[in-house]
């Protein structure tokens, strides 16, 4: 267990210092909250003697969702530990691993100390603190209620970062099969199946279909491997600046959803973002359109975007949530029933909430029927592929023999 340093103030206003042991930041900032003591610094003991920071001027490590909840917890429980907001910040900065947020809280902390309130200095780092987040923390801090919202942030950028893993493992897994296929079959009609052709051509005798057919894909090979890849390349390139051209990206995100297999994953995904996302809003205070637009805004999708701004026009008109959810044909009808009864008896908040949790559970499902259907169909295919090869090859070494 690490090793924690500090220095605080006890009840009676005397100066403390020393080290315990604790589980992570947030458990010694709860045994000194328990202990009456007022810590001015936290900081985990460094188990080496070297504490140098290495810095490369043109490398600059991202901000991850691991840090940004880890910030985001920490700073919820010095909040509601008495801390100024300053200190906290002072704190959270000496104390983070990425170099990057490391910088940015220094920064932020500055803003801060000049005379700027806390979300609108956030805002200098929209990589790192997105609209959601900035937006919450100006109700929590408008509210009085900062570290509730922290709370609640972190909460949903974990659930939110869990639901991202799984869809990106259904995607890897089947992706990296296919290229490593690709790949096997390639070097095998480059470099293998001309071995066999020399050998074919010194018997003589006549060859089977199949092994012409695999002998002649084996020379186009050969003729235009260069000419492949550079369209393989310019296919790549070409298919994501399509993606970033406004309209390509609506036609692609539209597909997406049609598409047999991954379209109902890509829709229970966007479902469950949108719900998350409204709900942890409409909770913390945020206005019903100012909430709608940030969900638009991270929907992920064109096609939920749009109908995401159909909702709030429509609402802006003075209709419910309810009736244009069910006109974008969008959404299942069972979230806009949901939604419809939340709306009814004033729990639309609780009723998001239930919504998000039940997506989420259908993308667990969703994620676990793909895999395990997968799994079986790229083997096969394959197996069924480098299978096809092997034995077109071998055949006429079996009718030679045969023959003699």
């Amino acid at each position: 267990m690490p090793k924690f340093q500090y220095e605080g103030v006890t009840s009676s206003g005397a100066k403390t210092k020393g080290e315990f042991e604790a589980a992570n930041q947030s458990a010694a900032m709860s045994k000194l909250k328990a202990q009456n003591i007022k810590p001015t610094m936290v900081k985990e003991k460094s188990t080496s003697g070297l504490n140098m920071e290495l810095k490369i001027p043109w490398f600059k490590p991202k901000v991850k969702e691991r840090d940004l909840v880890l910030f985001t917890r920490q700073f919820a429980t010095m909040i509601d530990a008495g801390l100024p907001l300053v200190q906290c910040l002072d704190i959270q900065s000496q104390q983070a691993e990425n170099p990057t947020f490391r910088e940015q809280l220094r920064d932020i902390k500055g803003t801060v100390e000049a005379g700027s309130t806390f979300a609108d200095a956030l805002k200098k780092y929209p990589r790192t603190f997105d609209e959601l987040y900035t937006n919450l923390v100006a109700a929590g801090e408008v509210g009085g209620i900062l570290d509730t919202i922290l709370s609640r942030l972190a909460a949903y950028i974990e659930k939110s970062a869990k639901l991202k893993k799984q869809v990106k493992g259904a995607m890897v897994y089947p992706s990296s099969v296919v290229v490593v296929a690709v790949i096997v079959v390639t070097v095998i009609l480059w470099k293998v199946i001309p071995v066999f052709a020399a050998m074919f051509q010194d018997f003589g005798a006549s060859l089977p279909a199949p092994t012409i057919f695999v002998m002649a894909l084996s020379d186009f090979v050969q003729k235009y491997i260069l000419l492949m890849i550079a369209g393989v390349t310019a296919t790549f390139f070409a298919a994501r600046q399509f993606y970033r051209w406004p309209r390509g990206r609506e036609i692609a995100d539209d597909l997406f959803l049609k598409l047999p297999i991954f379209g109902p994953l890509i829709r229970k995904v966007a479902v469950a973002r949108f719900t998350r996302t409204l709900g942890t809003m409409i909770t913390s205070g945020v206005p019903i359109l100012d909430a709608l637009d940030i969900c638009a805004k991270t929907a992920g999708n064109r096609t939920i975007e749009k109908a995401i701004y159909k909702v709030r026009t429509s609402i802006s008109e003075g209709r419910t949530i309810a009736e244009p959810l069910a006109e974008t044909k969008v959404f299942p009808p069972m979230v806009v029933q949901m939604i419809s009864v939340g709306e009814a008896t004033g729990a639309l908040d609780t009723m998001l909430s239930k919504i998000a949790d039940f997506y989420d559970e259908e993308v667990d499902t969703a994620v676990a029927g793909l895999t395990s259907l997968l799994e079986p169909l790229l083997m096969v295919g394959l197996g069924g592929v480098i299978g096809g090869l092997v034995v077109a090859m071998y055949l006429p070494i079996f009718t030679i023999t045969n023959s003699l």
